[in-house]
């Protein structure tokens, strides 16, 4: 990056840091307003956000898998405006009582929840994170720094452009967020800018991810990467097995929480054709395992079947209509396979047995462990979070989903009368 690129960047950082003030001084009445106001904008300015957002499909071609997660439609517009709405309208997680002690000599300690500060997120496609982190932050009362690629540039600065307008029209200094450059430099600098960045977000492929975490001095959460399984236990219900690898599988390919392996006891093998039936429909391909691959033959259309799982596909995240079958003895199996390939995100067992179902919740190392549920659930809304700044696969700080509270730490406030320590 050239010198004079790379100031602009280092700029924007500082003016994002030095607007902390700015934001602190807000009340959560001023900051729900400012984000009503912003949901109302998304959709009185939608089409400038889809003609922009038109121009960055045209970069890129359709069957890629990053398509369909950098569209944006009307409907999905006014999803994500009704999110912000929903952000706006959920509690303060500011100034919260985390604990409170008077101590011997009189001395009184509380523990109190505060922004963490300048958070920078770095993702790639999806301008729906644009809004999403913006609300998040702004609600939670840290300064948003936004690294998009250059996929989604133009929707991104349209999108950024109009929250600015929004904060301007109500008075509100519009460096609270700043949209840094596509060009993979802007990284670099954000990662390693300790002196205005508390932390770093990346969310996206595990390409990007390992690239944050090697190179960043600033304190980094990991979020994005997800292989997720559905083990299919001895006793479970085919029908609902059948809907639940379907949802998980199909209703949303590119997402983090898709399905992309199935695990199956090997004494239900019989009943494979029947929990794969539905996923004909949607052309998705299977690849399967010899003890699988004999069992959907005949029963599931050739051409999307291929034989042979290796290590290797166990560890694909599909991100596509793709998928492997691996056949497991028992129980106990499934966990070890999947704590083995697992990236601590999403699992599921679909299990009659009380018994089963608690051991896999309890021995299964992931941010978010169901029964008898699609890992399509994984998401800040169905959570309850209003929305999400990412999904957690790391055990510090935050773990799964994280929404509002997942922006703050805590100081200690002490009062006193005088007292001083004695020894």
């Amino acid at each position: 990056m050239e010198s004079d690129k790379r100031d602009i960047v280092i700029s924007q950082i500082r003016a994002g840091h030095d607007a902390i003030s700015a934001l602190n001084a807000l009340n959560d009445d001023q900051i729900s307003k400012a984000l009503r106001v912003l949901a109302m904008a998304v959709l009185e300015h939608s089409n400038e956000i889809l003609g922009a957002n038109s121009l960055d499909l045209q970069k890129i071609d359709s069957s890629d898998y990053r398509y369909d997660r950098l569209k944006l439609t009307r409907e999905r517009l006014e999803d994500i405006s009704k999110g912000i709405s929903s952000v706006a309208m959920l509690p303060s997680p500011l100034g919260r009582m985390l604990g409170w002690d008077v101590r011997s000599n009189g001395m009184v300690i509380r523990r109190v929840s505060v922004p963490l500060g300048v958070v920078g997120v770095i993702y790639e496609a999806r301008p729906n994170v644009t809004l999403d982190v913006f609300a998040l932050c702004f609600k939670s009362g840290n300064i948003c720094l936004l690294k998009g690629s250059k996929d989604a540039y133009d929707t991104n600065k349209a999108i950024v452009d109009i929250i600015k307008a929004t904060l301007i029209d109500l008075q509100i200094n519009p460096d609270v967020v700043m949209l840094l450059p596509p060009e993979h430099e802007a990284t670099d600098i954000l990662i390693t800018a300790t002196e205005w960045v508390d932390l770093v977000i990346p969310r996206g492929g595990s390409g990007l991810i390992k690239s944050v975490r090697s190179n960043a001095k600033v304190p980094v959460i990991e979020t994005g990467a997800g292989i997720c399984h559905t083990y299919f236990d001895e006793s479970g219900d085919v029908v609902m097995g059948a809907g639940i690898i379907d949802n998980a599988k199909t209703r949303r390919v590119t997402v983090c929480n898709a399905l992309d392996t199935l695990l199956i006891n090997e004494k239900r093998l019989k009943d494979l054709p029947a929990l794969c039936q539905a996923l004909i429909d949607s052309k998705v391909k299977i690849v399967a395992d010899d003890r699988a691959m004999d069992a959907l033959k005949g029963h599931y259309p050739d051409e999307l079947l291929q034989r042979g799982c290796v290590e290797g596909d166990a560890h694909t995240e599909y991100l596509s209509y793709a998928m492997s079958v691996f056949t497991v003895k028992d129980l106990s199996a499934a966990i070890r396979h999947i704590n083995t390939v697992g990236s601590k995100h999403s699992e599921t067992i679909i299990t009659t047995d009380s018994d089963a179902a608690a051991s896999f919740q309890k021995e299964v190392d992931a941010s978010c462990v169901y029964v008898n549920l699609p890992t399509s659930f994984t998401d800040g809304g169905q959570f309850g979070l209003g929305a999400e700044i990412g999904i957690s696969t790391q055990k510090l700080h935050a773990r799964g989903p994280m929404g509002l509270e997942a922006l703050t730490t805590y100081k200690w406030l002490i009062n006193g009368n005088g007292q001083v320590r004695e020894k």
